[in-house]
């Protein structure tokens, strides 16, 4: 079983700058791997980044140059640093765990203001 738990979200006025954290209730580097995914109303759930046990990342087409995900092993911690922020970003973001099976936290909401 894994828990995570997401923070960091806020409103923010388009071209600012967010960092999202997920905090894993165990080693985090021993999960396959570790994304961030959000939701806007009305659409379906979708991939914003990934990072895997062995550090290879991947991100979506429209957040490439503008979001990183990064981790911190000792603190079980991944987080996402977004930068230039535009109002399409704006969503519920959740944290994701691939170890054994997918676990997801509960989310954290990210409002872009025009």
């Amino acid at each position: 079983q894994v828990q995570l738990v997401e923070s960091g979200g806020g409103l923010v006025q388009a071209g600012g700058s967010l960092r999202l954290s997920c905090a894993a209730s165990r080693s985090i580097f021993s999960i396959n791997a570790m994304g961030w995914y959000r939701q806007a109303p009305g659409k379906q759930r979708e991939l914003v980044a990934t990072i895997t046990s062995s550090g290879i990342t991947n991100y979506a087409d429209s957040v490439k140059g503008r979001f990183t995900i990064s981790r911190d092993i000792a603190k079980n911690t991944v987080y996402l640093q977004m930068n230039s922020l535009k109002p399409e970003d704006t969503a519920v973001y959740y944290c994701n765990a691939d170890y054994q099976l997918r676990w997801w936290g509960r989310g954290t909401q990210v409002t872009v203001s025009s």
